[in-house]
C-alpha cells in the first residue's frame, strides 16, 4: 500500500506575510542605518576633540568636526568635558526616535565617550 505524500511549502497567503514582514524589516533598517553611522561619526569627533585642553577648545574641535562630518543631533555644547587624571575625557548622550506606525515608535540611546 502506498502512501500520499503531502506537499510541503508556502501558501500564498504566506508568502505574502511574509514577503511584507521582510520589506518592513528592510524599511526599519533603512532608518536605524543612518543613526548608527551618525553615532561613529560623533565617537570619531570625539576622539578627535578630546585632544584639547580647554572646554572651550574641545567644544569647538568638536563643532569642526561635525560641521564636516554633517553631525546635526548633538554639537559642542551638549557635550560633557572632564578630566580624569592629565588627559581630558569627553562624554556625550543622547536619544533618537523613529516611528513605526501609529503611537509605536523605536527609540535608541546612544552614549559614548573618548578613549
Amino acid at each position: 500500500m502506498k502512501l500520499k505524500r503531502q506537499q510541503q511549502g508556502l501558501t500564498f497567503v504566506g508568502l505574502i506575510i511574509v514577503g511584507a514582514l521582510l520589506a518592513y524589516s528592510g524599511v526599519i533598517l533603512a532608518q536605524v542605518a543612518p543613526t548608527y553611522i551618525e553615532f561613529v561619526a560623533i565617537q570619531k569627533a570625539v576622539d578627535k576633540a578630546s585632544s584639547g585642553s580647554t572646554v572651550a577648545e574641545v567644544r569647538t574641535i568638536f563643532d569642526k568636526a561635525a560641521q564636516i562630518d554633517d553631525i546635526r543631533t548633538i554639537a559642542g555644547k551638549d557635550l560633557m568635558v572632564g578630566k580624569e587624571g592629565d588627559r581630558v575625557v569627553v562624554s556625550f548622550a543622547y536619544v533618537r526616535e523613529i516611528h513605526l506606525v501609529g503611537p509605536a515608535h523605536l527609540v535608541m540611546k546612544y552614549e559614548g565617550r573618548s578613549k
